[in-house]
């Protein structure tokens, strides 16, 4: 597969967080969404439009210097819809996986939709993808045991043996906030949206 050419409409990235997943992580809020989940914490990233084009190979480059810098464990893929975007993400992911990082990736489909509908490229992000969690969020559902889970109706898929069934329940990773300022952007992840400041 040649990647030259090949890009990804992001919304935002943060090199490192702890709140997105197991351990530290470069994080990745890609554009646009078809599924309109009443509630949606990301509202901004809702919408199909151009927001930050980036090529694949310069986003991999800075996750490869946050694994040096920060020493990350991994990289999430969050939206937003990520599985629109899974031709660039399915590139970022083998590559991350190459370099010893485990990735994880948040999905507003179900399974059965998944399995279901011919997504470009979804197989193999899918192949990897150490741990999925997918379906809708249900505001009316709330999920306040699991970590990084936004309601109860979500399920998460463990894909390889990287991490236990159990780890979503490990009180070491705990649910939090984190507050991260790029340029002129304050983003607020644990329950991710974005402000704009001025």
């Amino acid at each position: 597969m040649n990647w030259n050419n090949t890009y990804l409409n992001i919304s935002s990235y943060i090199p490192c967080t702890k709140v997105e997943g197991p351990g530290k992580r470069f994080s990745i809020w890609v554009q646009g969404c078809l599924k309109r989940c009443k509630g949606c914490c990301n509202p901004i990233e809702l919408k199909l439009i151009k927001k930050n084009i980036i090529p694949v190979d310069s986003l991999m480059a800075q996750i490869l210097q946050s694994q040096k810098i920060n020493n990350i464990e991994g990289i999430t893929f969050l939206g937003g819809e990520p599985v629109l975007q899974a031709k660039g993400l399915s590139y970022i992911a083998e590559n991350s996986q190459k370099h010893g990082l485990s990735v994880m990736l948040f999905t507003g489909y179900t399974q059965n939709e998944l399995d279901k509908y011919t997504f470009l490229f979804y197989k193999k992000l899918k192949s990897f993808s150490d741990i999925i969690v997918s379906g809708p969020y249900d505001q009316t559902k709330p999920d306040n045991m699991r970590n990084w889970i936004g309601s109860t109706n979500q399920e998460i898929h463990y894909l390889t043996n990287r991490y236990e069934p159990d780890i979503a329940y490990n009180n070491n990773y705990r649910n939090g906030i984190e507050f991260y300022i790029s340029d002129e952007e304050l983003t607020v992840t644990g329950f991710p949206f974005n402000i704009k400041l001025g």
